[in-house]
Order: structure tokens, then sequence, then C-alpha cells
């Protein structure tokens, strides 16, 4: 991901700036910078990656108890064992990166809170690696 130039900064509100704190878009690749720039950028809070070219995002919402995952979300992560997993930046949740061809998005509110994206998106980026997962990237298998 890093090797891409698809990277933005948040606001303390998850919306997406520029490295200059702008407002950004997750559907401009003019308003995106490459990771180094926005690591070293101070607009907002943290950063963020803009989904597409290849890359999706599971989003798991509310889905850690005590750092640990529900069975749900363990079921997930057990399909998912060979891409990059981050805790979310409420601390609840889980990001599982990885390949995934482009389509619309998908919401799954079936007592689980599952969001499903791999275009014209963007993640609040923690870095926060969940447990031993990798830091590479794998096809997603999605819920």
């Amino acid at each position: 991901m890093t090797s891409r130039p698809r990277w933005v900064r948040c606001s303390p509100t998850k919306v997406p700036l520029t490295v200059t704190g702008d407002a950004a878009s997750s559907t401009d690749p003019a308003t995106w910078s490459t990771y180094t720039k926005a690591r070293r950028s101070t607009a907002g809070v943290g950063l963020g990656f803009v989904l597409g070219d290849g890359i999706g995002c599971i989003d798991l919402d509310d889905c850690l108890i005590d750092g640990e995952p529900v069975p749900w979300a363990r079921d997930i992560l057990v399909s998912n064992p060979d891409t990059f997993v981050e805790v979310s930046r409420s601390g609840r949740g889980l990001h599982i990166f990885g390949l995934l061809p482009e389509q619309p998005g998908r919401r799954i509110r079936d007592g689980r809170s599952i969001e499903v994206y791999s275009t014209s998106r963007y993640i609040a980026v923690t870095g926060n690696r969940h447990g031993t997962a990798p830091v590479t990237l794998a096809p997603l298998v999605v819920p």
C-alpha cells in the first residue's frame, strides 16, 4: 500500500484531507498523495488510504472485546490469514486490507457490522497491526 499514491490525511471526524489540509476526495486522484508526503504532513490527525486499484478492505466494527475478536470476526480473520489486518482508530474494530477487484460496496448488518469496499472510499489507517497479521496483501475472502 505504501508504494501507491493513494494516501490522504484524516480530520478528527474522519473527513479526508489533502496533505495541505484542504478537502480531499476519495474519487479525485489529484487530492491524493504519496505515503511519504502524507506521513510527513501535520494536517488532520492521521493517515487514510483511498481504496481501489485492486486494493479493498473488509471493515469490521465493534468486533473486539478486550482486544480479542468476537466469534463472527474470528471466522472472517480465519478466512483471511495471509493479509494485513489493523485495529481501527476506535480500538474496537478491525480493517482487513487485501486484494479485491473493484465492485460496489456492501454493508452487512445481521448482528454483525461489516462493510466491504474496494473503490471510491477511503479508510482511516492506524498502522496498528492486529496480532501477528502479515504486512503483505493477499486476495480477500469476503463474507
